[in-house]
């Protein structure tokens, strides 16, 4: 009896020793496969939590080697759609409804840990010699660490991968495991044929459609002054001026106290021709948009707002705290001639 109890054992054991290493088969093979790839397109979903809201988008990501990277993301709640670019002259993000971009002079996006991009998810994996790997529902499931600089609250990732070597989704948490961001892959190509040419800036530029005509020139109203609902301890609103520009109306909030800031709101107005702006920092996701940090402030553009804000004394994470909790709901902007 005691003769079969031990051959259990051994069998037991060798089951297991063969799943973990299958198992391992499987994450490297995805591993090589990602880094040798030249080019792929993929089609994603993502939602972004940002305390009890969620923002979701559709993402539709293109890579060729020598890092050319377009990744379309349209916010499925207002439709609004952005562009980050990186070619071999620099990193943009575009706003068509805008007829804008930021260009950046920066190392996106291997700078940082992007949860919708398959290369900076397998460098994660890779950097992290503690990963994990765990089975469920015939997929593995890589546990590894991220590195958001400008998001130091996320921690680690769960990769999932079916057997096949397919990535199937990959979730970012906090420390407290909360989830912060999900992305589910619906497709991945990576026999697509791209080249340099796909990656310009000028496929975004717009002609204006009435070269000859002249318009009465439309400027933007702010009804409604928006205030953070996050402001640091013992830091209090000291003035708000409301000022009116050529282009519209422009407020400046001054927050003093423990952590001075500025926030300006400025109400945006569509270009007439392609405008270009040199921001330094890097592209990052704002809860609802796109927008550029730096190393003391933070723009974004959001329901027809253009936002800045900036401070010596914040940190990274009381910026994007200050950012994310201006609402999108509280605003009215309208059109005056």
């Amino acid at each position: 009896m005691k003769k079969v109890f031990i051959l259990i054992l051994i069998a037991i054991s060798l089951i297991t020793g063969c799943g973990k290493k299958d198992n391992e088969r499987i994450k490297t093979s995805f591993i090589n496969k990602i880094n040798e790839t030249k080019s792929y397109l993929l089609k994603a979903n993502m939602e972004v939590y940002n305390e009890e809201e969620t923002f979701t988008y559709t993402i539709e990501a293109s890579y060729l080697k020598d890092n050319f990277y377009k990744v379309k993301m349209i916010n499925q709640t207002n439709n609004h759609e952005q562009i980050l670019l990186r070619n071999k002259d620099a990193v943009y993000v575009v706003t068509p409804s805008l007829n804008k971009s930021f260009k950046f002079q920066s190392k996106w996006p291997d700078n940082s840990s992007q949860s919708y991009l398959l290369k900076q998810i397998v460098k994660d994996i890779t950097n992290d010699t503690n990963s994990e790997i765990k089975e469920l529902d015939g997929n593995i499931i890589i546990k590894s660490a991220v590195n958001y600089p400008n998001n130091p609250e996320l921690k680690y990732q769960n990769t999932t991968i079916d057997k096949d070597g397919n990535i199937k989704s990959n979730e970012v948490y906090d420390e407290q495991n909360n989830i912060k961001i999900k992305v589910l892959f619906m497709n991945v190509d990576y026999k697509v044929s791209l080249k340099e040419q796909d990656f310009k800036i000028e496929d975004y530029i717009k002609e204006n459609e009435c070269q000859d005509c002249e318009e009465e020139k439309k400027t933007s109203v702010i009804d409604n002054i928006i205030y953070p609902l996050f402001i640091p301890s013992n830091t209090y609103l000291t003035s708000s001026d409301k000022v009116a520009t050529e282009n519209g109306d422009r407020v400046i909030l001054t927050f003093s106290g423990d952590k001075n800031f500025v926030l300006i709101e400025e109400a945006s107005n569509i270009a007439d021709e392609f405008e270009i702006i040199p921001v330094y920092g890097d592209p990052l996701i704002i809860s609802d948009t796109v927008g550029a940090m730096g190393a003391n402030s933070l723009m974004w553009t959001k329901n027809d707002i253009s936002y800045y804000l900036t401070g010596n004394d914040l940190t990274t994470k009381e910026l994007l705290s200050i950012g994310e909790s201006i609402g999108y709901t509280n605003k009215t902007v309208s059109m005056e001639k």
